[in-house]
């Protein structure tokens, strides 16, 4: 068992920390601030090459694993970019996961290559206000109509919507009523998302105010049958193929903002001084620091053991749940326990903590609640009945 990365992985990530030194925390304050998609920044990232990073090479990608493309969000955030940086660029790293695996030839030449170079954006439209979790029970329906589908419905926490071009879209084509299970029947598609016939209002939220967060109105979109991934009816079981790879980077990310805070914590411990000693000198400052980092620690590990066995194409959906629950949590605490170390300081836009914490917030929500992964692993590590 080795635990160590290669030297061209860390390479990569040193490469990453390189270039995200371009974008410093003033200037991920001032998008905090005033809003706005970091199109600079994301410019700089696709060319680079590294929205390609997890792609097939025969499309322009890189060809490397979620270990490298892990590893890759993991430095993002790291940086101090946090979740504003890492969620302007993630969908389109793993979200067209569905179409790599099940999209014909002729949808992959299509799609992959202007994802790559970013040229499109892509969000990813799945979750709807009624349905939350229970993807079975989605009420966006799409109706075929000869060479074509209707699609009428409502999607909500569709992130960057504001700024994408075509978006991945789960919609019901069989009534649940008529299927013999309610995972059948849904079908996955990759169109444009096109404003004649969708309305799409931002969500005012806490944090990560530089990556908009949408409700999707979809009033009669038509949707070429050509944009259909795979067989109709099938659409659930393809999502479920990014849904590893999306808690692994997940989980990578808040490790991230973890250590991008705990940094700011340690270097501000050593720093203030008060009765005449810096504060770092204090058990009660040094302790919730220490604690912090082993448990960013053993999240990292546990992330990358997940990452290890996906690109193994080994059986990881315990694995990358139990990363992203620990993950997350470590984060939220970190981010707490560094605004405290801060004291007041920490309350300060300017000290950055504050936005690491209202940021970390969402990792405990989303894209997979605490409570449903704990769900998750009782029934599937821990043979307990099924919950939910």
């Amino acid at each position: 068992m080795d635990f160590e990365f290669s030297s061209d992985q860390m390479q990569l990530r040193e490469a990453v920390l390189d270039l995200c030194g371009q974008f410093d925390g003033q200037y991920w304050l001032r998008k905090d601030r005033e809003g706005g998609f970091p199109d600079d920044f994301y410019r700089a990232i696709a060319d680079a090459g590294w929205l390609g990073i997890a792609m097939p090479e025969a499309y322009g990608g890189a060809g490397l694993g979620i270990t490298e493309a892990a590893l890759m969000l993991q430095a993002v955030a790291e940086s101090g970019g946090g979740m504003s940086a890492t969620s302007s660029v993630h969908m389109n790293i793993f979200g067209l996961n569905p179409v790599v695996v099940f999209g014909s030839e002729e949808q992959k030449k299509r799609a992959l290559p202007p994802l790559i170079r970013g040229e499109v954006k892509a969000c990813f439209a799945v979750t709807e206000p009624d349905a939350g979790l229970n993807t079975t029970k989605l009420k966006t329906r799409a109706v075929r109509k000869g060479d074509r589908y209707v699609v009428n419905g409502r999607k909500i926490w569709i992130s960057t919507a504001q700024v994408a071009d075509h978006m991945l879209i789960l919609a019901r084509t069989t009534p649940i009523e008529e299927v013999k299970k309610p995972t059948e029947g849904l079908s996955l598609f990759y169109t444009k998302l096109d404003r004649n016939y969708i309305d799409v209002r931002e969500i005012d939220k806490m944090g990560r105010k530089a990556v908009d967060s949408n409700e999707l109105f979809i009033d009669g979109l038509p949707i070429p049958v050509e944009d259909r991934i795979g067989e109709e009816g099938k659409g659930f079981h393809y999502i479920l193929h990014g849904l590893n790879p999306e808690r692994i980077l997940v989980s990578a990310e808040a490790i991230g903002i973890g250590r991008s805070a705990l940094a700011k914590a340690t270097q501000y411990a050593k720093e203030r001084v008060v009765f005449d000693r810096p504060i770092g000198m204090n058990q009660g400052i040094q302790h919730p620091l220490a604690q912090c980092w082993a448990e960013l620690e053993a999240a990292h590990l546990m992330t990358f053991r997940a990452a290890s066995l996906y690109d193994a194409q080994k059986p990881c959906g315990s694995q990358a749940n139990a990363a992203k629950l620990l993950a997350a949590e470590a984060a939220v605490k970190t981010c707490e326990v560094a605004m405290l170390t801060h004291g007041g300081f920490g309350y300060a836009k300017e000290y950055h903590v504050e936005r690491y914490l209202r940021e970390a917030m969402i990792l405990r929500i989303a894209p997979v609640s605490p409570q449903l992964i704990l769900c998750n692993i009782a029934e599937k590590v821990l043979g307990l009945p099924k919950s939910y």
